[in-house]
């Protein structure tokens, strides 16, 4: 063998050991991307994320959504008494959250549920206050309305149904309160 076909042959052999550790570099720079990716997804758990919950803004800090969660599971398994202590929970250490006015709304149901009508009252008078302009503010105001009736308290049952009534006429839980207000018979003094 001649000495040119040598350094040929010397010369393939070491291109293809450099193509094998070009794709090698390629390979190691593609999983240390992934890897970097996944640890900076982790990483974000543990992070203040901003989000819109029902058209409220707002910072959701770590966990907070699981909490609230925890809390509607309850609610929706009718387990009311973990429901209202779970949502009182929620509502007192993320009042600044986008999930406080839901968890403030199940909070009242969950207290109308259990008859503590005037915790219930509290409650949903808090929400209509803090965020009257919330896409649940009519159902809110129907449970009040239900919570005053049930307290004893039925001329501010009907002043609440006849809002809800000339404030959102077309929504379900005006429908409803149209047939309650006909059945409230209040006692002139």
């Amino acid at each position: 063998m001649n000495q040119l076909e040598e350094e040929k042959r010397i010369s393939a052999q070491q291109r293809g050991q450099i193509e094998v550790l070009e794709r090698q570099v390629e390979e190691l720079i593609a999983q240390q991307k992934t890897f970097y990716q996944d640890i900076n997804n982790r990483l974000k758990r543990f992070e203040p994320q901003t989000m819109e919950v029902e058209g409220v803004q707002g910072t959701v800090q770590p966990g907070e959504k699981e909490a609230y969660e925890v809390a509607l599971k309850a609610f929706q398994d009718s387990q009311l008494k973990r429901a209202e202590n779970l949502f009182e929970t929620f509502t007192k250490k993320y009042s600044n959250s986008p999930y406080w006015p839901l968890a403030q709304f199940w909070l009242g149901n969950a207290q109308y549920g259990l008859k503590n009508y005037k915790e219930a009252i509290t409650n949903l008078q808090a929400l209509i206050k803090k965020y009257p302009l919330h896409g649940r503010i009519p159902d809110a105001m129907l449970t009040l309305g239900n919570s005053q009736l049930e307290a004893g308290q039925k001329a501010a049952a009907k002043k609440t149904l006849d809002t809800l009534i000339s404030k959102y006429p077309e929504s379900e839980a005006a429908n409803l309160a149209k047939s309650i207000v006909k059945s409230i018979k209040i006692e002139k003094k």
